[in-house]
């Protein structure tokens, strides 16, 4: 029985009181099983320690990558997208922007890298509008 993405994943960060890195460990397994992206690309991307610590998604081919949990997830990180012919395409973060062409995972994975917003720590436990709450919460103290 195939399962959905979404329901898969956001029923285990609702019904199941997990860490933050149980979370993020149970969508990288995840997206492993998918089959939407190459397990050279998610391989390289698991590797890079600042990536691991965001939770992955997928859609279209392309990987994503979130500062929170929660489903809508966030889209303020560049993603990778299986380019026309070999190789890769980094774009965003927003749908419509491009970044560049990549031709291996490691060159991809360096791109969103280069990239990441500042202070881009472990993927928060919940929605993107709990996590800019959190935010603006820290920002006040």
């Amino acid at each position: 029985m195939a399962r959905q993405w979404h329901s898969g994943i956001h029923h285990v960060t609702i019904n199941a009181p997990r860490s933050g890195t149980d979370i993020v460990e149970s969508g990288w397994r995840y997206v492993r099983t998918d089959g939407r992206v190459c397990l050279e690309l998610l391989d390289e991307a698991y590797a890079e320690p600042r990536l691991r610590q965001l939770f992955p998604w997928t859609g279209m081919g392309e990987l994503h990558f979130s500062r929170c949990t929660g489903s809508r997830w966030t889209w303020d990180i560049p993603y990778i997208a299986p380019a026309a012919g070999d190789g890769y395409m980094v774009l965003g973060p927003r749908r419509g922007e491009k970044v560049g062409p990549a031709a291996t995972p490691a060159r991809a994975v360096a791109m969103v890298v280069e990239r990441l917003p500042l202070d881009c720590g472990p993927a928060f436990v919940g929605t993107p509008d709990e996590l800019a709450a959190h935010e603006r919460s820290t920002a006040d103290s």
